[in-house]
């Protein structure tokens, strides 16, 4: 039972309620008629990277949708939210990948972003046996890995926002996991 087919997406919602503003950011990612499973970091060996509207036309109300979801609210004026999924892949597809979930409070999109995709990346690297040295930025460890032979291809997905006087807003972001029934390619 391993998913064949990942999109990523993301959502906002603002509401005075907590949990309506959750719903409108499912609504906003459209993935509101699923059953979300939480699910940890693994990008399947084989499976394809699609767009959004690809992975959302294979869904049905109601059913399962394993995702891994990064998920911040807040319900303070002026308070800067992120969630960010970042994904790394390996050179031999047929091997796994990693998925990583952030959730910060001061940050922007870029900055988030950035930080779950390096999150990613050295999940990756380290299981790949790639030079791995935590104190060099982002940009000097792509470069290392590039050096190795070793190409790892990484993105991320990211929704920010600030918070409203009154109102709840939430910021997801997540990789849905979805069994196509179609071949790998």
């Amino acid at each position: 039972m391993t998913p064949d087919l990942v999109f990523l997406t993301r959502g906002l919602g603002v509401h005075r309620e907590r949990l309506t503003s959750f719903e409108l950011a499912l609504r906003d990612a459209g993935i509101q008629a699923q059953n979300i499973v939480a699910v940890s970091s693994i990008f399947p060996p084989n499976a394809r990277l699609a767009t959004r509207e690809e992975g959302q036309s294979l869904l049905q109300p109601g059913q399962l949708l394993y995702c891994v979801m990064a998920r911040q609210e807040t319900d303070e004026a002026g308070r800067h939210i992120a969630a960010s999924i970042g994904l790394a892949l390996p050179p031999d597809r047929s091997t796994y990948g990693y998925l990583s979930e952030h959730h910060s409070f001061g940050e922007g999109e870029e900055k988030a972003g950035d930080y779950a995709e390096s999150l990613a990346a050295e999940m990756l690297a380290t299981k790949l046996g790639l030079p791995f040295e935590p104190d060099r930025n982002w940009n000097e460890k792509r470069k290392l890995w590039e050096l190795s032979g070793q190409v790892i291809r990484t993105t991320n997905i990211t929704q920010a926002a600030e918070g409203q006087e009154g109102r709840w807003t939430t910021v997801l972001a997540a990789a849905c996991l979805v069994f196509s029934g179609k071949e790998s390619g």
